[in-house]
C-alpha cells in the first residue's frame, strides 16, 4: 500500500486509470459535500449561491418542464457549427504559415492583432454585419476561437523536426506531400489536444453570442433567470454546460487516446 502511495505521489508518478476515476469522482464528491454542508449550517446565502441539491432539484423541474434538452441541443449545433468553422479554416493556414515564412510574415501581425480584441465590444459590428440571427451568434464563437487555434496550429507544425523534412526532400517528395504525409501525421496527436482545449474557449463565448437578440439556447435560459435573480436556475443552466463540456472533453480525450496509444496516454 504504501509503495503503491509512493508511486502515485512521486513526482511525475503513474496512475492507473481506474485509480483516476476513483480520485477524480472522490475529490468530486467532497467538493460538493462540502458545499451542501455550508448551505445547511447557513454559510452560504442561497440567493447568491444555491446548494447542489436545490440545483439538482431545479434541473429537473426544469428538464420536465422542457427547457433543458431542447436549448442544450440548440447550444450544441452552435457550438460545434463554429468549432468546426474555425478548425476547417484554421489547420490549413497554421500549416502553410508554419511552413512558408512570407505566409507567416502577413498573417500573423493581423491574428495578433484581432485575438486580443475584447469580443463584447464586436457584437455592435457583428450585428450591423449578420443581422440578429444565427449567423451572429456563430461568427460571435468563431471569432473567439478562430485565431486562437490558428496559432496553436502553428506551434504543433513548427514542432516536427526539420529532419523529417529534409529526408522527405532528399527521396524527392513535394511540398503538398510533405504537409499532408510528414507535417499533418506528425503534428496530428498534439494538434487534437489543442482542438480539445480550442473547444472549451468556444464554450465560454456561449452566453456572450446567445444574448444576440436570442430566444432559445442554455445562454438564453441564463441570462434570463439571471434578470429575475433566479440563482437556481443560472447555476442550473451553468451545471448542464460543465456536463457537456466535460463529456465532449473526455470523449475527445479516449479519442486520442485510442489513436496513439503507441504513443502513451494523454494528459
Amino acid at each position: 500500500m504504501s509503495g503503491a502511495l509512493h508511486s502515485a505521489f512521486a513526482f511525475r508518478g503513474s496512475l492507473s486509470r481506474r485509480k483516476r476515476v476513483a480520485v477524480a469522482l472522490g475529490s468530486s464528491f467532497f467538493i460538493l459535500l462540502v458545499w451542501q454542508i455550508a448551505s445547511w449550517v447557513g454559510l452560504l446565502d442561497p440567493i447568491f449561491l444555491p446548494s447542489p441539491l436545490d440545483i439538482l432539484g431545479t434541473l429537473y423541474d426544469m428538464t420536465a418542464r422542457g427547457e433543458i434538452i431542447g436549448n442544450a441541443l440548440i447550444s450544441l449545433g452552435r457550438i460545434m457549427a463554429a468549432f468546426l468553422l474555425s478548425a476547417v479554416m484554421a489547420i490549413p493556414i497554421g500549416m502553410l504559415m508554419s511552413s512558408y515564412r512570407p505566409i507567416s510574415a502577413a498573417l500573423e501581425p493581423i491574428i495578433d492583432f484581432i485575438r486580443y480584441l475584447p469580443i463584447p465590444a464586436l457584437i455592435p459590428i457583428s450585428i450591423i454585419w449578420f443581422g440578429v440571427g444565427e449567423e451572429t451568434k456563430i461568427f460571435l464563437l468563431w471569432l473567439g476561437t478562430f485565431f486562437q487555434l490558428v496559432l496553436l496550429v502553428v506551434d504543433d507544425a513548427n514542432r516536427v523536426p526539420n529532419e523529417y523534412v529534409e529526408v522527405a526532400r532528399t527521396l524527392g517528395a513535394r511540398p503538398y506531400e510533405i504537409l499532408r504525409d510528414i507535417i499533418w501525421r506528425s503534428m496530428l496527436p498534439g494538434l487534437i489536444n489543442n482542438l480539445r482545449i480550442t473547444l472549451g474557449w468556444c464554450w465560454t463565448y456561449l452566453i456572450l453570442a446567445e444574448i444576440v437578440a436570442a430566444d432559445n439556447g442554455l445562454g438564453y435560459v441564463i441570462w434570463t433567470a439571471r434578470r429575475y435573480m433566479k440563482t437556481d436556475e443560472v447555476m442550473a443552466g451553468v451545471f448542464v454546460i460543465g456536463i457537456i463540456g466535460l463529456v465532449t472533453d473526455q470523449a475527445m480525450r479516449a479519442g486520442h487516446t485510442w489513436l496513439f496509444r503507441d504513443q502513451g496516454t494523454s494528459r
